[in-house]
């Protein structure tokens, strides 16, 4: 089976773990329905990860109670267009944003100009899952743990490229710190989708990379790629063996994990956002869902809205000195 195939592989097991959350019985109780369809707004197209988690999050709704539920794929300019279209919705609880970490938390720090306010233009209501980030190389190159690379890389500078699917994200801002611990100018290279990168990590054209674990595991098992280090400060139940990049002495991963939260427009009546959150936190906490999103790369977590306010506070916290001393500035 060649890289591609691999790669597919993963994605059917994710549109899987949506199907199989699609036949699981549902006790989550959802928000009281209205005459509008509840629709979730996602920033990416059909098939990703953040796809995969709306649909088995409305087919959940949907069975607690919930008549209507869409998923509204509203892809482009990195998702600045989901975003800012939840900003200017009816705040009646009927649009609700799933967004990932990076648009609310770096993006302010690196565009020049933005049309949203995180904080002003919207209301967190729930956490629904965390997206575990990997360090890879292929399975043949002579470094087999982050260590290894890092003595590597130091003997071998000028090949300090490392594989990303976009610049600007916290996974571009972990490299740079991480490119200041180990001494050595590690450059971060953008490819356009998590096919291409794993194509030519496997083939040894990039040395390294940085990406969802859902991307790689797969390919990991099927020996075709090593996973060097996982994100966060703990190690992932689908990798126990395979140690964080912080245990390996590098710290700038800390908190390289991207979040998945749900949001409304500011102005949303109390009430509804509680009945929001309620039905959230309750859906993402069933076992089959989390089982579900374990299979495909994801964990489950299903936490009220303050504790989204919470981590979105200590995100920016955490990534304002690097950000700055990056001098990275997007103008897109």
């Amino acid at each position: 089976m060649n890289v591609l195939q691999y790669f597919r592989s993963s994605l059917w097991l994710a549109g899987f773990a949506a199907l199989a959350v699609a036949s699981a019985p549902a006790q989550a109780q959802a928000p009281a329905g209205g005459a509008h369809p509840l629709r979730l707004i996602v920033g990416f197209p059909p098939g990703g990860a953040l796809d995969t988690l709306a649909r088995a999050l409305a087919e959940q709704l949907r069975t607690g109670g919930e008549e209507q539920v869409i998923v509204d794929n509203r892809p482009g300019a990195a998702t600045r267009i989901s975003i800012e279209y939840v900003k200017r919705a009816a705040p009646d609880g009927r649009t609700v944003l799933l967004s990932s970490n990076a648009p609310l938390v770096i993006f302010p720090m690196t565009y020049r100009q933005l049309a949203y306010d995180v904080d002003r233009d919207f209301v967190p209501v729930a956490h629904l899952a965390e997206v575990p980030t990997v360090i890879s190389a292929g399975a043949d190159r002579p470094y087999k743990t982050l260590p290894e690379y890092v003595s590597w890389v130091r003997a071998n500078p000028s090949q300090g490229s490392v594989g990303l699917t976009n610049l600007g994200g916290t996974l571009h801002f972990a490299v740079i710190g991480m490119a200041k611990t180990v001494g050595v100018p590690l450059t971060p290279v953008a490819y356009k989708g998590g096919a291409p990168l794993v194509t030519d990590l496997v083939g040894g054209h990039v040395p390294l990379s940085a990406d969802a674990l859902a991307s790689q595991m797969e390919l990991h098992r099927g020996g075709k790629v090593r996973i060097l280090a996982v994100s966060g400060m703990r190690r992932n139940a689908s990798l126990p063996d395979v140690p964080t990049a912080h245990e390996a002495g590098i710290d700038a991963f800390d908190h390289a994990n991207a979040s998945y939260s749900a949001f409304v427009p500011a102005g949303t009546p109390a009430p509804v956002v509680q009945r929001l959150e309620r039905a959230f936190v309750a859906a993402m906490q069933q076992p089959q869902v989390r089982s579900a999103m374990t299979r495909a790369g994801l964990e489950a977590t299903g936490l009220p809205g303050a504790a989204v306010k919470r981590m979105l506070s200590e995100e920016r916290d955490f990534w304002r000195p690097l950000v700055q001393a990056s001098g990275f500035r997007s103008d897109e």
